[in-house]
């Protein structure tokens, strides 16, 4: 039935694409009789004559083609949702981006795990010199980032890193600390009202996110000694001691017209039409029109300051609300829509999309993105299961201290099948908290395989074998039959199929596992009520974010979730209470050296080989030692008609539709 729909509809466009073939107006040769007066000079008997006639001829004629006027190049994007406000600190909704991309220009892009300037002149670096690392003294009363990285008055007992390298406890003598400063420039731009783009509003920008109404994060800002201008388009960001920000080349605040809205509050700018509705930027496009509930409509921005170069390519882009997935790909291969962006379509649209694809009707773009699925081990639980004694309610062996049982669980799941079945093949397995593309993957890194075999025999090794001959394996002590859950959200197609190809994997290997699947909010609620962050749990599927900065801080022991107050009875550090109910290590597993590595590069700046070697250690630890089955990077989905030019999906690149300013179209 799926085939034959899509056979019907290849059918309607060629049909469509038939009909209006016909329409066009037809040329024909045409045969035409011209008169003309031919006048020649000629001699007769030696005397020099003027001769007129008048000559009839028979011409056919070719009509010329009268050159098309060009059409306008005008471009629909289709997307699920509606932005909530197009204000850039007015909420983080993929779909605002979306807009904000074509409104105002991007200072940076994010590409492919790296950072590359487009609206600032470089991207400012400790090697070139428009960053560099300052020498300064501090003493009683200053603002400084303690050793721990929070923000604190300095005084006597507070330990801090000195300019050595070495952590001090302030006892009221003057210590010598470092601090970052940073140099931005960025290129000549204009505001769509024409007037220039300055540092001043950079600056303006920075009040507004410091602004106790702005609902943006607080964290570089509160780390953040001075914002100034130094020129007419330059800033300089200066750190306060002792904050060594490892993304420092981005501490630059993209401008917004202080002309334009300084007779506003902040907490006006929130609602106020000319910031939420119909802002004024500097980017390729400006809005004209907000259809509520149906479309926003922008046009070409005659004041963009990369026009001379031809740029955008488009005279128009229509953001056009197609919440039913349905009805926005059948909008695409009719034609009503150009492009479908992300927020509308999902793995699911696969088969569907690659059969368009293959009759010529559309592209899809399958890009593997920054989100991971994985599955957790209960390592060390909090009063759950290993903790328990034997004959308690809840009770289990402690089956995954040995890192061999963890190593032969990761050997025993086919991970390749999940991306075949679920993802279509369009993703990869991961054998990290980065995939292997990342530019801080190791090359030498354990990346374990599909092997039963394998498994089975560590298994063996370790000494859970089945001893009754039912299929499961038993723990040598006590006999208890390796039996185990695993739980993740409800309403997840994906993750009820990869759950159940694991269930069937682990039964491989002789490992029971019971499936339970819980509402997210309830699932991922904080300790001690949720059973995730609350650590109890046997295993636990769900995702973790990554990006261009690996995220090693996830499985840091510090990290670990429990009272803060409590000390850590796992912890190589006698002294060491828990993180806090409120922090992301649930796995409860503990690694001195994936510690000390981890801080390592996040204590280091980019470019530096203590950065890159202590993320590289701290992942080749990791993989060996698998307090968590990595399992697969999630899919982006988009599609757009073929004669849509220069648009991609780019990993690292949340929205897709960030280089508007030159994507195309051929009509």
């Amino acid at each position: 039935m799926f085939k034959r729909k899509w056979l019907l509809v290849a059918l309607f466009v060629l049909l469509g694409a038939f009909v209006l073939a016909a329409c066009q107006p037809q040329t024909e040769t045409v045969t035409v009789e011209v008169t003309r007066v031919v006048t020649e000079t000629v001699e007769v008997e030696g005397e020099t004559v003027v001769v007129t006639q008048v000559v009839v001829e028979t011409v056919t004629v070719e009509p010329t083609e009268e050159e098309a006027a060009p059409q306008p190049k005008d471009l629909v994007v289709c997307m699920a949702q509606e932005p909530d406000s197009l204000y850039p600190y007015g909420g983080s909704m993929l779909a605002a981006r979306a807009v904000q991309h074509a409104i105002f220009e991007n200072d940076f892009t994010s590409l492919s795990y790296g950072y590359q300037a487009q609206g600032l002149e470089k991207v400012p670096s400790l090697a070139d010199g428009d960053a560099v690392l300052e020498t300064v003294e501090v003493q009683a009363g200053d603002q400084v980032v303690d050793a721990t990285g929070n923000v604190v008055t300095l005084e006597e007992g507070v330990t801090v890193v000195n300019a050595d390298g070495e952590e001090v406890v302030f006892d009221g003598t003057p210590v010598m600390m470092q601090r970052l400063v940073v140099d931005f420039t960025m290129k000549p731009r204009v505001w769509a009202d024409g007037e220039p783009v300055t540092a001043d509003d950079s600056v303006y920008s920075f009040e507004l996110a410091a602004d106790p109404d702005t609902p943006a994060g607080k964290f570089t800002i509160e780390r953040t000694a001075s914002y100034e201008a130094t020129g007419e388009l330059s800033t300089r960001w200066t750190g306060l001691p002792g904050f060594m920000d490892s993304t420092y080349f981005l501490n630059f605040w993209g401008p917004l017209p202080r002309h334009a809205w300084e007779g506003f509050t902040a907490a006006e700018l929130l609602e106020a039409e000319e910031s939420s509705r119909l802002p004024l930027g500097d980017g390729p496009f400006k809005i004209v029109e907000w259809n509520a509930g149906q479309d926003i409509r922008l046009v070409k921005n005659e004041f963009y300051y990369r026009s001379d170069e031809g740029l955008p390519y488009l005279d128009s882009v229509t953001y056009k609300f197609v919440p039913d997935t349905n009805q926005l790909i059948a909008q695409l291969l009719s034609g009503q829509c150009d492009i479908g962006t992300q927020d509308g379509m999902d793995v699911g649209q696969s088969p569907f999309l690659i059969e368009a694809e293959a009759n010529g009707l559309l592209v899809p773009y399958f890009q593997t993105g920054t989100v991971f699925e994985h599955i957790d081990f209960g390592i060390n639980s909090y009063n759950y299961g290993d903790k328990l004694q034997p004959g308690e309610d809840g009770w289990r062996p402690d089956w995954f201290e040995d890192v061999r049982v963890r190593q032969a669980m990761v050997m025993c799941t086919d991970r390749q099948s999940m991306v075949d079945n679920i993802l279509y093949g369009r993703s990869e397995v991961i054998h990290s908290y980065i995939p292997s593309v990342h530019p801080l993957y190791p090359e030498d890194i354990t990346e374990w395989p599909y092997d039963p075999d394998a498994a089975n025999a560590l298994l063996d090794e370790v000494g859970y074998v089945d001893t009754d001959g039912d299929g499961i394996r038993e723990d040598p002590d006590t006999g208890t039959p390796f039996h185990i859950t695993l739980g993740t959200t409800s309403g997840n197609e994906m993750r009820q199929q990869l759950t159940q190809i694991f269930k069937e994997n682990m039964l491989q290997c002789g490992i029971d596992v019971e499936l339970y699947y819980l509402p997210a909010s309830e699932w991922f609620a904080d300790g001690p009520d949720g059973p995730l962050f609350g650590r109890r749990f046997d295993l636990g599927e769900f995702a973790w974010l990554t990006g261009v900065e690996p995220s090693c801080g996830l499985y840091l022991s510090d990290n670990i979730t429990g009272p803060e107050d409590e000390i850590n009875p796992d912890h190589y550090d006698p002294t060491k209470t828990f993180g806090g109910w409120g922090n992301a290590s649930e796995t409860g597993w503990v690694n001195q050296a994936f510690d000390e590595a981890c801080l390592k590069a996040t204590g280091s700046l980019p470019g530096t080989p203590e950065y890159e070697e202590g993320h590289k250690e701290a992942q080749r630890i990791f993989a060996q030692e698998v307090p968590v089955i990595p399992l697969f990077l999630r899919l982006k989905v988009a599609a757009a008609r073929p004669e849509v030019k220069n648009f991609n999906v780019d990993p690292t690149q949340n929205s897709e539709l960030y280089n508007i300013f030159e994507i195309d179209i051929e009509r």
